[in-house]
């Protein structure tokens, strides 16, 4: 037996992976529930499209051409989950199958080239929407986890905290002058319990405050114990002339926002807020599992070869 293949059937019949996929398995059936009971309306994932989430850091094309057409993988949901939104659906929930292929040389340990991200979107929605709702169902999860889990996070040697509300909220224009550029993984270091990080200069279709220019209406849920970044998300632009100029600030080619643009310009796109945050991401906070290739059964990952 070739030793690739002896690793692949380590890796896959592991006690420590079926924990894994038993508290996976625990985690998807509760978020599915808890967006249930809360008139939520899940929609299955889009795979390829003519456009796609353009992201505020670059990574590698992941795209294919299918009869003169150029079509992306799913970087995220952002642009179907506004469109979705046009008519009377107000709450939506996609577990969506992800692509971004990050530069090896880049990628930071919590990367994966392929993942599930739940992306929410709501209309009429606000910021404090999204803390409450995320808070809310952060604490179901690990207390769900704790109970029906129990065997399989003291087998991973896992104790997970009790947490509350509200989660504490930090500037990072502040953050950044208090701790340096990298402000985020020395928070994620040193705080106990999630929190939240408010104001970043990213991706266009987030939220700029009109009573502040520089200052954006948009967040990062930030696991601790040194496990980053989990969720990101805003409230978002619906302005034709704003979303204009952002992305003339960016530089961005808008030949393939072209529908997008048209209908913003006819004042159909509503205001929404809402977030996406990875499967993947969240299982390694709640196993405690510091490495993320082994909280997947099949990992695509940037750091080592993909053998299956």
């Amino acid at each position: 037996m070739k030793q690739v293949t002896k690793q692949l059937m380590e890796h896959t019949s592991s006690k420590p992976m079926l924990a894994v996929l038993k508290i996976q398995s625990l985690v998807l059936y509760e978020i599915q529930t808890f967006f249930r009971e809360r008139d939520f309306i899940e929609l299955p994932p889009v795979i390829t499209a003519p456009l796609t989430d353009p992201l505020a850091h670059g990574v590698h094309p992941a795209s294919i051409e299918y009869e003169a057409q150029y079509l992306h993988l799913t970087k995220s949901m952002i642009f179907h989950k506004q469109i979705a939104l046009l008519g009377d659906l107000d709450k939506i929930v996609i577990i969506s199958p992800n692509v971004r292929l990050e530069k090896s040389s880049e990628a930071k340990s919590r990367h994966l080239l392929e993942f599930q991200q739940i992306d929410f979107e709501i209309k009429g929605g606000k910021k404090e929407d999204v803390y409450t709702l995320m808070e809310d169902l952060l604490i179901r999860i690990t207390e769900v986890c704790k109970t029906k889990c129990a065997h399989e996070l003291t087998f991973l040697g896992r104790t997970l905290p009790t947490l509350k509300m509200p989660f504490p909220r930090l500037s990072t224009d502040e953050m950044k002058q208090k701790y340096g550029d990298d402000f985020e993984a020395i928070l994620s270091k040193t705080m106990t319990t999630p929190f939240w990080l408010e104001s970043f200069y990213r991706e266009f279709y987030d939220k700029e405050d009109p009573t502040t220019p520089g200052c954006f209406i948009n967040y990062d849920l930030i696991y601790p114990e040194g496990f980053e970044e989990g969720l990101s998300g805003g409230e978002r632009e619906n302005d034709y002339e704003t979303i204009i100029r952002k992305m003339d600030e960016r530089h961005m080619d808008k030949s393939a926002y072209e529908i997008y643009l048209d209908l913003a310009k006819e004042k159909l796109i509503p205001q929404t807020a809402g977030a996406g945050f990875g499967l993947q991401r969240l299982l390694r906070y709640l196993t405690g599992i510091r490495t993320m290739e082994q909280v997947v059964l099949f990992p695509r990952s940037p750091r080592e070869p993909i053998i299956f």
